[in-house]
């Protein structure tokens, strides 16, 4: 398995652009909201107060793969992806009709935004050659952050080495003269 490294060098190689990394930040947490959202039904059991669902499920297995990857980067998901499972749960307590709009709303949304920061970047979405690239973009974003907060500068300049700064490109063809 691929080390911590490894996945963020493979997903930042499709998102050097930053206007395509500043619509992640906008669109992944919408995704995640919305995925939650729309498994958080049905309830299988109750544990300790805690609702058994589908997304707890993934929850717990996205929680497996980030903690092995790294501890500090593992606790600050865990931190993320607790606030997202809460608040799909909450959402999926109210009616259908607000738990199915809000959740494909939510999804519907965000990948529009992914797709137009793919259109700045002239590069198609990561997940597209390899499927773990839906659970690395959230990963992705925090260590964004965590970068923009001047921390973890060796695995920031580590994955530039591999891939390349970040810039401003224009990915629409030059028109012609």
């Amino acid at each position: 398995m691929k080390n911590l490294t490894e996945h963020l060098s493979q997903y930042a190689a499709y998102h050097r652009d930053r206007r395509n990394i500043a619509t992640h930040f906008v669109g992944i947490p919408m995704i995640v909201l919305a995925v939650v959202t729309l498994l958080a039904r049905p309830i299988f059991a109750e544990l300790g107060g805690l609702p058994i669902t589908p997304a707890t499920l993934v929850f717990v297995g996205a929680m497996a793969f980030y903690l092995r990857l790294d501890l500090g980067l593992g606790l600050t998901m865990l931190v993320t992806m607790t606030a997202a499972t809460w608040g799909g749960h909450q959402l999926a307590q109210h009616s259908t009709e607000l738990w199915l709009g809000g959740g494909i709303g939510l999804f519907v949304v965000g990948w529009i935004i992914q797709f137009i920061g793919h259109w700045f970047e002239g590069k198609k979405p990561a997940f597209v050659d390899d499927l773990i690239g839906l659970l690395v973009g959230p990963l992705f974003v925090v260590t964004e952050v965590v970068f923009a907060l001047g921390l973890r500068a060796p695995l920031r300049e580590e994955i530039e080495r591999r891939v390349g700064p970040t810039l401003i490109r224009d990915a629409r063809p030059a028109p012609s003269v």
